[in-house]
């Protein structure tokens, strides 16, 4: 029989953390004095005291490791469980919000989506805007170890590709999670802290520049206005571009960066292919937008370079009504956010590495087709690919195709129309953020949408955070008959 307290345990302690986090909105609503200091002393009580017996109870099944399907199911509970306390400061708050935009919200933070259903954000207490950035901020750093230790191990999508980079430690799953998380903390850390002090010095005050940073590394989009980044200076979104390109690349390589040698993150491919990719988007965006105002301006270089890098990492930032700019840079963009940044990071979607195979498999493939009796076998980074690991990639991009259609079909059911249903599925399943159109766009927000679709559409960004195939593997029988 499945033991799920190893599952419990680790779920109940996560969620205590969370209850701990909480205590720094209470600390700046005290300090603001906007009466709102008890939502978050009501929902930290909620939260540490539900994780501790949580933990509590479970704490007897304590393992060193955990089998295959305890780490299928404690990937996906952990996304489960976490939201639901994350929304009880949207309840208790504020934002008058019933549970469906609280939970929304919450899985939109921790899955470091972007979508929001809040309008006003400008007047909402500091501490509910410092809680979103957190959220966000926690999401980040999760998903880094979720997709450098249980995602390789569990070979979803591919990402068994990436089981020896640097941490080789098979069958001991918590304590290479431990090991991990540790010491990309303090990178992760480090990138937050300099991230703010940067938005400090091109003019942001302390508090924007600290919530902007949490969701800038986090590659997750949250901002404290609803403007974005249209209500900052110019220079922040230079330097937001920056830091967004880093929260992209692989956190490993700052591991081994900081570890003395650089040679790994000059040298990995998948990084090449990213930074080859945002170069040729934004001189497509840029020359398109030059074309259409007719004026090499600053402004036009600088709008087209910010929200392209947003879109492609997945930050959901915007400075800018994309949708004005023409039906070429809109189609640009959509697609863009389909690509993403590179495995083991904070940023989001089909990720870099999936194209890159897919693309050694197809050339492969036509090479035998030009020569029957050759030997032609796909290959990434100098190394031969297994067949397991296309299988999974092909695996990967089926089930993502799949379920953008299903979902897309679903969301017309409710109600949406064409664009918003087919562009709010590929913003959720792909954890971009914003959608097209005039309600869901970059000028927009998900309040309108009604009840059906915003949880047809939290449940499309787990399943796109966990990339896919970890959630669907729990929903077979054969899992549980294993």
């Amino acid at each position: 029989m499945l033991d799920l307290r190893p599952v419990g345990y680790v779920i109940g302690l996560l969620v205590t953390v969370l209850g701990v986090a909480m205590l720094l909105p209470f600390l700046v609503a005290i300090a603001e004095g906007d009466g709102y200091w008890t939502t978050f002393a009501q929902s930290a009580v909620i939260t540490i005291i539900a994780g501790g017996l949580i933990a509590l109870s479970c704490s007897n099944g304590v393992k060193e490791g955990l089998t295959i399907q305890q780490t299928f199911l404690l990937t996906t509970g952990v996304w489960l469980a976490l939201p639901v306390f994350g929304a009880l400061p949207f309840v208790l708050g504020a934002t008058g919000a019933n549970f469906t935009d609280a939970f929304f919200e919450a899985m939109s933070g921790l899955t470091t989506t972007g979508s929001t259903v809040f309008s006003n954000l400008d007047t909402l207490p500091k501490g509910l805007l410092l809680w979103r950035g957190i959220l966000q901020w926690l999401g980040g750093v999760g998903i880094i170890v979720v997709a450098m230790v249980f995602l390789p191990e569990l070979r979803v999508g591919g990402m068994q590709i990436f089981r020896s980079e640097g941490f080789d430690t098979f069958g001991k799953i918590l304590p290479r999670a431990t090991e991990i998380a540790s010491r990309i903390s303090v990178i992760y850390l480090g990138l937050t802290l300099t991230c703010a002090l940067s938005y400090i010095a091109a003019g942001m005050n302390a508090f924007d520049a600290t919530v902007h940073a949490m969701t800038t590394i986090a590659t997750g989009g949250f901002a404290n206005y609803d403007a974005s980044f249209g209500a900052f200076d110019p220079s922040a979104e230079y330097v937001a571009t920056v830091f967004m390109l880093l929260a992209a690349l692989p956190f490993v390589r700052f591991v081994q960066l900081t570890a003395g040698t650089a040679r790994p993150l000059l040298q990995d491919t998948q990084i090449h292919a990213f930074f080859g990719t945002a170069v040729v988007i934004v001189f497509l965006i840029a020359g398109w937008t030059l074309w259409q105002s007719e004026a090499a301006t600053e402004l036009t270089l600088r709008k087209a370079l910010f929200n392209t890098v947003s879109l492609l990492t997945g930050t959901g930032y915007a400075s800018a009504d994309y949708m004005q700019w023409g039906s070429f840079a809109v189609a640009v963009l959509f697609f863009t956010g389909l690509i993403g940044g590179c495995a083991g990071s904070t940023a989001c979607s089909i990720k870099v590495f999936r194209y890159q195979l897919l693309f050694a498999s197809i050339r492969a493939q036509l090479q035998k087709t030009r020569s029957p009796h050759g030997i032609f076998t796909p290959r990434y980074a100098g190394r031969t690919v297994g067949d397991d690991v296309l299988s999974s990639v092909m695996s990967f991009f089926m089930f993502f195709t799949v379920t953008l259609g299903v979902l897309a079909v679903a969301l017309g059911m409710t109600g949406l129309d064409f664009t918003t249903s087919v562009s709010g599925a590929a913003a959720a399943l792909a954890n971009i953020g914003p959608g097209l159109g005039a309600e869901i766009g970059p000028a927009g927000n998900f309040a309108n949408l009604n009840d059906t679709a915003k949880w047809l559409l939290a449940t499309a960004m787990l399943l796109g955070r966990l990339e896919l195939l970890a959630v669907y593997a729990i929903l077979t029988i054969q899992f549980w008959r294993a």
